[in-house]
């Protein structure tokens, strides 16, 4: 079950979604909040500014390896504006992070592209759980999914 206090971090991760579109990327954003409810770190979408394999996601699994013990990591939660990839998925299990919660999902992001004309991603948008069967996963939650499609859509739009 979503709770209030995740879709606080929810809300967290539109924003940093929006400040990537803003700054000419793919609107994504993401939060790690440890086991005590601390946020201990949050990042955006940087492919355009770095590389194209700079997700946050990916970023905050790496930041938690070098951050984090084994343990914490496991308690953790990613909140993210959209389900990880497949690339990102795996560096989540790697790292041995705990639970995800994301806004909107791969499929969901899939749909949006076809509908917009927009050219598909360079990887099949797989389901978390087929990459990292282990990790407990949470999402859509449908009153920020529409929130993440219009973020899409003006993302689309230039």
């Amino acid at each position: 079950m979503v709770t209030e206090t995740d879709r606080a971090h929810l809300r967290r991760c539109i924003t940093l979604a929006r400040e990537a579109l803003e700054a000419g990327d793919a609107p994504f954003g993401s939060v790690l909040v440890d086991g005590n409810g601390a946020v201990r770190a949050e990042d955006r979408n940087r492919v355009v500014s770095h590389d194209s394999t700079y997700h946050p996601e990916f970023a905050l699994a790496r930041w938690a390896a070098l951050n984090m013990t084994e343990q914490e990591r496991a308690d953790a939660t990613v909140y993210t504006s959209g389900e990880h990839c497949p690339m990102c998925s795996a560096a989540h299990a790697w790292a041995g992070l705990g639970r995800i919660v994301y806004a909107s999902s791969g499929q969901q992001l899939s749909d949006w592209l076809v509908e917009l004309g927009a050219a598909a991603p360079p990887v099949r948008l797989l389901a978390v759980q087929e990459i990292a069967p282990h990790v407990t996963v949470q999402g859509p939650v449908p009153e920020f999914a529409e929130q993440v499609r219009e973020l899409h859509i003006q993302n689309q739009a230039g």
